[in-house]
């Protein structure tokens, strides 16, 4: 597209107010090509001939070659680079060469497997491989074809939710795979971070296991979006090393980067208008000039809003342009997402408004720009964003809306720390007590533990086995440990996508049917009594929560508000775990028991954020133990505060928000990952207390990496507050928009020189 002639267009609309603030071109670049070390067999050479992606790129080449070494490999470039056939080249050749081998790929979604099964496909058949030696195997193959596909099948295309529930649980079933095993490719490695990375990470632990219990020992491929710890990431999600490529040798087309900050209303208080309009007002913008364009969102409800906007405008400039549109989300049933997907393909839609559910690689066809809506959480899900524009030769255009958000605004005044920044870390906790005890059970189903077991789940296999058999969850047996009679089949209680139980179904009240699911952990906060729920454009209302039967009925409505959740949260130190002095502070890390309750909710105006109105729930606490760091003040802070007139409540309280906003910036997680806890007396330390916590049970690594960068995090946090231009506190430095207090107390100034005392203690 004319990036140059739209921008200007932009430019000289009536409600533009400047709000491009940063505008990053980005070069063009020429491919770097190398041969790889080992010849190709030569009809995999035609093949790759034949479809144009001769000569390899430079990282493409140096991956086939370190496999061809043996080698575990990593490979971290960015969107639009060609991963694919980093990992499809040296699986073909082996596969070619070794005719009895077998290969497992394993996506994060169903839609991203099937979407690869036809390209791999494409590539491979008929000269090396014959279609049904190529399939998919997840929850939507159907029951007659399974046998079939475990039979004939070469290479199997999957997500760690079926391997973990389906063939790893079955695996008398899966010999033929198991035992002729050569190559395991983890696809999108960057999704597996957090609780999930966690899961995944117990996952492959259990099928590394029995490819030894079968007497194979597979080679890994893993390819991710660029983060700063690929080869660590790697490790940790399979418990082995790996070679990392991360030199990317493929070309670009040029592309412009927009940071576009919404104009300020309200100096004083430093208020924005709408990053939400403002990014429904780009979409529609780009539809009418007939640009193939995806808006991504940061929540489901946002998704519903932006596309109620966008389309109405749309209608209205020209009607039944806004059919043209449409929103995509998680939650949506497999039929609706494989619908839009493919209109968005064959453009029969010009935009789409999606979550990250369309971050991964699915191909939705050439597209000509993107639009985010605000700043995904993370650098690396930003240009993998982006990246869904333009990848081909084409110039593209990516527009990133500041919200009035702490890390939004921090990149709007900071733009050099975006572009020139490493990437965060992904974190991931294979040791999680509460997940590794989970694939312990798992794993003493699919073949009994033993002593030898340390050397797949580690240092903290022994006391997590043993806490299982003081519960009565497995039985020792001469050195080898069964899971006991009562305990069933125990992969189908275990979520690999959450910490919590099985998820909550959503049904339509007037029709009995189900509309969506919701994850467990988010449930009383999202489809709790009075809340409402958007689904594909329209408004539903929660009239009943069943926390028992997992379920919640909801009812149309043509209400204009939605809903945001009060909550209340304690905090109690159950054991300390590290401990560092930094002059008169104190730095503590370790195990604490978080206690949330639920006491209400506000009704806010849709776009204008205004309170309307706020209603009391009654729900039961939710508890769950997890990691912390905490810290206190420096003696004479309390003093200077009480001189100055200046609040101390208010002042911890802004610093525990504003340094959980900053927080995402050293750690691959978002905001909503971490919880924080502000007191003036906390009782297990007798003095004020800031608390930051993972806010998932037995804790993901969060916490841990906040209390290794604790004065990095202080310094920029401090920045953060002093560079801000309002007043009193905004939502772009110490309000937070999840606090369960209304944001109050808080203090902007007490803040400031806390930090200060802090650093210069």
């Amino acid at each position: 597209m004319d990036t140059k002639a739209f921008l200007d267009y932009l430019s000289a609309l009536p409600d533009y107010a400047g709000q491009i603030c940063h505008r990053e071109h980005l070069a063009a670049r020429e491919a770097e090509y190398v041969d790889p070390e080992v010849p190709l067999p030569p009809p995999l050479e035609a093949c790759l001939h034949r479809k144009g992606v001769l000569p390899l790129y430079h990282h493409q080449a140096a991956a086939v070659s370190a496999a061809a070494r043996g080698e575990n490999v990593m490979v971290a470039t960015a969107s639009a680079s060609g991963k694919t056939l980093s990992y499809n080249i040296p699986v073909l050749s082996t596969l070619f060469n070794e005719r009895g081998s077998r290969a497992l790929y394993l996506f994060p979604t169903k839609a991203l497997a099937q979407d690869q099964l036809r390209s791999l496909r494409e590539l491979a058949c008929p000269d090396l491989l014959s279609e049904s030696e190529i399939e998919t195997f997840d929850g939507d193959t159907p029951s007659p074809e399974r046998a079939a596909i475990r039979k004939n099948a070469r290479i199997i295309l999957t997500n760690p939710d079926m391997l973990h529930l389906g063939i790893l649980p079955n695996h008398a079933s899966w010999t033929r795979l198991l035992r002729h095993l050569r190559y395991v490719v983890i696809d999108e490695a960057h999704v597996y971070r957090g609780v999930f990375g966690s899961h995944v990470a117990g996952v492959m632990r259990r099928l590394r296991r029995l490819c030894q219990f079968y007497g194979a020992k597979p080679q890994f491929i893993a390819s991710s979006a660029t983060i700063a710890n690929p080869g660590e990431h790697a490790a940790a999600l399979t418990g082995l090393p790996f070679t990392t490529v991360s030199h990317d040798g493929a070309p670009r087309g040029g592309r412009d980067f927009i940071f576009w900050n919404p104009p300020l209303i309200d100096e004083a208080k430093s208020v924005r208008r709408s990053a939400n309009r403002e990014a429904a007002t780009l979409l529609t913008e780009l539809v009418k000039h007939d640009t193939r364009s995806l808006a991504f969102v940061r929540t489901r409800r946002l998704a519903e809003l932006i596309y109620l906007y966008a389309r109405k405008r749309l209608d209205q400039y020209q009607y039944g342009l806004g059919q043209r549109l449409q929103p995509y989300r998680a939650g949506y049933l497999p039929a609706d997402r494989r619908r839009i997907e493919q209109a968005l393909f064959n453009g029969e839609l010009l935009g789409v408004v999606a979550t990250n559910a369309l971050e991964l690689g699915i191909d939705i066809g050439d597209l000509e720009a993107t639009v985010l809506t605000g700043y995904p959480g993370s650098i690396a899900s930003a240009w993998q964003q982006a990246g869904r524009s333009g990848r081909g030769r084409e110039q593209a255009l990516s527009v990133m809306v500041g919200r009035n958000d702490l890390l939004d605004q921090y990149f709007m005044r900071h733009p050099d720390y975006f572009f020139g920044s490493s990437f965060e870390n992904a974190l991931t906790n294979p040791a999680n007590p509460y997940i590794l005890k989970s694939h312990l059970l798992c794993a003493a189903w699919e073949s009994p533990l033993s002593g030898r077991d340390t050397d797949y789940f580690g240092e903290t296999f022994t006391n997590a086995r043993d806490e299982l058999v003081k519960d009565g969850l497995l039985r020792e047996r001469r050195h080898h440990y069964y899971p006991s009679p009562q305990l069933g089949y125990p992969a189908q209680d275990v979520n690999i996508r959450a910490t919590s139980g099985a998820s909550y179904a959503v049904i339509d009240q007037t029709s009995d049917s189900l509309l969506e699911t919701v994850e467990a952990s988010v449930a009383i906060f999202q489809i709790h009594p009075g809340a409402i729920y958007l689904h594909q454009g329209e408004s539903y209302l929660i009239t009943k929560l069943d926390m028992g039967g997992h379920t919640a009925e909801a009812r149309p409505t043509y209400a204009t508000h939605y809903t945001q959740t009060k909550e209340l949260t304690e905090i109690s130190i159950q054991r300390e775990t590290r401990r560092r002095h930094y002059g008169a502070v104190t730095l503590g890390l370790g195990e604490v028991e978080v206690t949330t309750h639920v006491v209400g909710f506000k009704k806010l105006a849709q776009f204008s954020d205004e309170v309307i109105g706020e209603e009391p729930l009654d729900l039961p606490p939710q508890c769950f133990p997890t990691v912390a760091l905490w810290f206190d003040l420096p003696p004479a802070v309390a003093g200077e505060l009480a001189e100055a007139g200046l609040d101390l409540a208010g002042g911890i309280h802004a610093v525990e928000h504003a340094a959980i906003g900053i927080l995402p910036l050293f750690a691959l997680c978002d905001r909503n990952d971490i919880g924080g806890v502000s007191t003036t007396l906390h009782p297990d330390t007798g003095q004020a207390q800031v608390f930051i916590y993972d806010a998932y049970p037995g804790g993901v690594g969060i916490a841990e990496k906040g209390f290794d960068l604790a004065q990095e995090l202080w310094q920029t946090t401090l920045r953060v507050i002093e560079e801000c231009p309002c007043k009193e506190g905004c939502p772009s430095c110490i309000q937070s928009p999840k606090c369960g207090n209304n944001n109050h107390p808080l203090d902007k100034e007490a803040a400031r020189l806390i930090l200060k005392g802090i650093l210069a203690s």
